[in-house]
């Protein structure tokens, strides 16, 4: 029943640590004694992680309570159980505070000791489960898909119907619209959510070890392979491989991935044989596909392998109803990242994102934020996106002709609505659907307005 729990027991008095192994060893636990603070200390540098210690206060050159708090900054977890001849309150109190999971005095009854090390374990247990759940929220906050945006909804709507069938998917879009967000919500709806998601990035290796990464190795393929290494499509199987770059694959390699997409297999540099494997392929490129098969350097019967459901992600600045409530995303996860506690963003602020061209998308955006709540300042972003954004109107004014009256008036007309808005979303706290009813205006006219302007 408990066959794997190791104990580490520590005592300066060699009849207790022959008792403890002896009592523990018939209750089928994998016991090591030791007779010093100093010894247990080795012990866990040298061993294996215990499952639990039972630590003895009364030691003579280093005590318990000392031996405590040095395997406390070795060892984090491991569950230490205080033993001791005497019960006082204010030990047991001290014992806690310094990091012991539970405390029990030598004259135990038969069950008491396996009772606390089960307690002691099952507390760890749920700590550890408790940081799994944490990490599996971290990356489903990865995969989240933040946008009111009707292009973005065409895609979440494209999305949900494809996402649980093996069908290939290109992402194409600019550099930081978001494509690895895409890549990772069509997985997160995917039957294969629960098995593994690799992402390769194709631009950042040269075409030869880009290769070795993708379909592994055989020992003695090359100089310097020592071992056999499954590569990424191995470590992808049942599961999901996503192929960020795609545009920027040499097209000596894209052969070898059209293989794996027909037919399924591969072949390891320096081996023999095919191996099986079963991968769904997520490709993404801010590459314009057409212009490189017309250029050569993509094979249009890769492209059309991978182009079974095409995705094209609009700009940011083809979609500006989606900064607020990206805004607003930002600002809830860097609040909580760096323990900050900025609850909105100035009026003049988020007029001069809604007015930014966002040539770096999201990430630009993303970044920004980040700045402000690094720094609390919101000044130096507002001076650099000012002389941004005036760089910008003053090349649209020298490139204008004269203007109509018609067109004039039109302006104006435009500048007016946008300042209401702007102080209609001000007054609502950038709520939408509020603002919408403010202005006596349905909400998707308001975000047709808010994209336009």
């Amino acid at each position: 029943m408990n066959e794997g729990i190791s104990v580490l027991v520590v005592d300066d008095e060699k009849s207790m640590c022959t008792y403890l192994e002896t009592f523990l060893s018939l209750k089928g636990y994998r016991v090591k004694s030791v007779m010093s603070g100093q010894e247990a200390l080795d012990c866990l540098k040298r061993d294996t992680e215990y499952s639990v210690i039972i630590l003895d206060i009364m030691m003579p050159e280093m005590d318990g309570f000392e031996t405590l708090q040095k395997i406390r900054q070795q060892k984090k977890n491991i569950p230490i159980i205080m033993l001791s001849a005497l019960g006082q309150a204010k030990m047991v109190v001290k014992a806690i505070k310094l990091g012991a999971s539970d405390y029990v005095t030598k004259d135990f009854e038969a069950d008491e000791l396996e009772i606390s090390i089960n307690n002691v374990l099952e507390k760890r247990r749920l700590v550890e489960e408790v940081k799994d759940l944490r990490e599996q929220l971290k990356k489903e906050r990865r995969s989240e898909f933040i946008s009111v945006s009707k292009e973005m909804e065409d895609i979440k709507r494209i999305i949900e119907q494809t996402a649980d069938t093996n069908v290939t998917v290109l992402i194409q879009g600019e550099s930081g619209v978001g494509k690895e967000i895409i890549a990772r919500y069509v997985y997160s709806k995917s039957s294969r959510r629960d098995k593994p998601f690799i992402k390769v990035s194709c631009a950042s290796l040269p075409g030869t070890l880009l290769e070795s990464e993708l379909f592994g190795y055989e020992k003695g393929a090359f100089t310097g392979a020592y071992i056999n290494k499954p590569g990424r499509f191995g470590f992808a199987n049942q599961g999901t491989i996503f192929l960020d770059e795609i545009g920027e694959m040499p097209i000596s390699l894209q052969a070898k991935l059209l293989q794996v997409l027909q037919d399924g297999v591969f072949t390891r540099l320096g081996a023999k044989e095919e191996t099986l494997v079963d991968a769904r392929v997520i490709a993404a490129t801010n590459v314009n596909i057409e212009k490189a098969i017309k250029g050569g350097t993509f094979r249009e019967d890769l492209y059309h392998r991978l182009n079974v459901v095409n995705i094209r992600i609009p700009p940011l600045r083809e979609r500006k109803e989606d900064i607020p409530i990206l805004c607003e995303h930002f600002l809830d996860k860097y609040n909580l990242q760096y323990n900050r506690e900025l609850r909105t963003f100035s009026k003049k602020l988020m007029g001069l994102f809604m007015d930014h061209q966002w040539h770096g998308n999201v990430r630009e955006l993303e970044n920004m934020i980040k700045r402000v709540i690094v720094l609390r300042d919101e000044e130096p972003i507002i001076a650099e996106l000012e002389g941004t954004n005036k760089k910008f109107e003053k090349k649209l004014s020298d490139s204008s002709g004269p203007v109509s009256l018609k067109n004039l008036t039109k302006k104006k007309t435009l500048e007016v609505e946008r300042e209401e808005i702007l102080k209609a979303l001000d007054q609502t706290n950038w709520n939408r659907k509020k603002a919408a009813e403010q202005l006596g205006i349905n909400y998707k006219t308001l975000l047709y307005k808010l994209k336009k302007l």
